[in-house]
């Protein structure tokens, strides 16, 4: 209980003071987490959207490959970018492998499931009707698209929070392709395992608390506004 207590301590001492190291690692992991949610908000967006508003053979079968996608675990994802940014792989000649790049890369395949599946129950749960409406009153098939996901903004929104989420807190696949390079490639969940393993349990709380505060504004953000869209 202690080292706990000595951990959150610590915690209110590097943000008071603004320790350079934990700034940059803090900095690092909003600009690697935001960009990779900012990908996987325009790809999960539109992609769901044309899934629930297309018919076509096979398409349950497509959603239960999102679905299933959407608790892809970082490890296995980690892997197969390792493989493919590898010396030796296919996409090897980039040298993306443990940059910053690479973690994005990581971080955008494991959100953008998430946020794919969101999407696309949220407009497959809009009125049936509400289409052909929009498009009897005139609009073109990109405005009766925007409308839509204008109308299931609500859910898209806690789509975009689910995708945060899964990559501000996940540290397998950045370990595996970031490699954890202190000033380069460090991101609080990665120094959070290194310093736990080399026993600091109390700056390893410190970062812990740091990535739950970060997390928790960002989510008040976002579900402030949520909630402020919110049918009255």
């Amino acid at each position: 209980m202690d080292v706990i207590i000595t951990g959150i301590k610590e915690a209110i001492m590097l943000l008071i003071h603004l320790d350079p190291e934990v700034l940059s690692i803090t900095l690092l992991s909003l600009k690697i987490s935001g960009t990779a949610t900012l990908i996987s908000l325009i790809l999960g967006v539109s992609s769901g959207t044309v899934i629930a508003l297309t018919e076509f053979k096979g398409k349950r079968f497509v959603i239960s490959l999102i679905n299933t996608g959407m608790g892809l675990p970082p490890v296995v994802v980690g892997l197969f970018v390792s493989i493919m940014l590898w010396r030796n792989g296919p996409l090897g000649y980039l040298e993306l492998l443990y940059t910053p790049f690479a973690m994005i890369i990581a971080q955008s395949i494991i959100a953008t499931p998430i946020i794919m599946g969101i999407s696309a129950s949220a407009i497959q749960h809009l009125p049936k009707n509400l289409k052909l409406q929009i498009l009897a009153l005139g609009a073109s098939r990109i405005q009766m698209v925007w409308l839509l996901i204008k109308e299931a903004r609500l859910p898209l929104l806690a789509a975009i929070m689910a995708g945060f989420g899964g990559v501000i807190s996940e540290v397998g696949a950045s370990i595996m392709v970031g490699g954890n390079i202190k000033g380069y490639s460090r991101v609080l969940t990665t120094a959070t395992v290194m310093e736990t393993g080399k026993g600091n349990f109390e700056l390893a709380i410190a970062l812990s608390v740091i990535l739950l505060t970060l997390s928790l504004l960002i989510n008040a953000v976002l579900t402030y506004i949520q909630q402020r869209e919110r049918p009255r």
